[in-house]
């Protein structure tokens, strides 16, 4: 299978690189592709010729979209829309990928596939928009959403924890915020599983089980072995950022379930991640 990926450079895109070995991958991100570019977009898709497009591309810095709402949207609703249409004219399916932040976490059950979105910030409406736009236009589309992603590299929370509490020693961490921490191999494998099903449909693709940030951070710190430092728990409210996450933002996978695509506990999939840094 012929697979292009969009967001090659990204957490998501490196992984899927490295989990579809047998498949012939071409990897394009912004500086090769800007999806909200049309024309540039049909030129690339219709040259590549793939079986398939994954699309990871997306401007995911959350409290950015707050600033910057069109930038949001024209990314990651525009983007989506184009690359949808393009599929379409060369009969080619296509993976969304999206977020939980399409809830607006004041649920206390695990969104599921179904649940109707009700973004609560800019990067989520944006998000929900590109959904939006993808299902309307194309039904060889599988709609895949994830939640606070993180990989051996780049910028994630993983390291940030690390590097504050290797730094001072002292971290402070929320404990209202609750969702699915979801190890970028992990989420690779189950899209891989995914596109040869040509089962079309929204799909909730997390490690299994759900925990606080600061829960995530705490085991973060024991498995890398610091178990002394000592973390704060603090609400939300006393961290004032530009954006506001879901507070509650857990998924459930029941349609991924349902055709026998499963993600392992988040703990062992972190302990793996762990092992694989060099920082550790």
């Amino acid at each position: 299978m012929h697979i292009l990926i969009t967001g090659g450079n990204g957490q998501l895109g490196q992984a899927l690189q490295t989990v579809l070995v047998e498949d012939e991958v071409t990897a394009v991100d912004r500086d090769d592709l800007d999806i909200s570019d049309k024309a540039q977009l049909f030129a690339v898709i219709e040259q590549a010729k793939p079986d398939i497009v994954i699309n990871c591309a997306a401007y995911t810095n959350v409290d950015g979209c707050v600033s910057d709402p069109e930038l949001a949207y024209c990314v990651n609703g525009f983007g989506p829309q184009n690359l949808a249409l393009a599929c379409q004219a060369q009969d080619i399916p296509l993976v969304q990928v999206s977020t939980n932040e399409v809830f607006d976490g004041r649920d206390t059950e695990p969104y599921a596939e179904w649940t109707p979105p009700s973004p609560p910030n800019a990067y989520g409406r944006s998000k929900a928009a590109g959904e939006f736009n993808v299902r309307s236009i194309w039904g060889k589309s599988y709609i895949v959403r994830t939640a606070w992603l993180y990989s051996p590299t780049g910028r994630n929370f993983i390291h940030a924890i690390l590097r504050r509490a290797r730094n001072s020693g002292k971290i402070r961490v929320v404990t209202d915020e609750i969702g699915n921490p979801t190890y970028t191999h992990d989420l690779a494998l189950a899209i891989s599983q995914l596109i040869r099903t040509g089962q079309y449909g929204t799909y909730h693709f997390v490690n299994q089980g759900a925990c606080s940030r600061w829960e995530f951070a705490n085991e973060i710190c024991r498995l890398a072995g610091l178990d002394h430092v000592q973390n704060d728990p603090i609400l939300g409210s006393e961290f004032k950022r530009a954006s506001t996450p879901p507070p509650y933002g857990q998924l459930a996978n029941i349609a991924g379930g349902a055709i026998g695509i499963t993600l392992r506990p988040w703990q062992e999939a972190l302990a793996e991640c762990l092992d694989q840094m060099e920082d550790k």
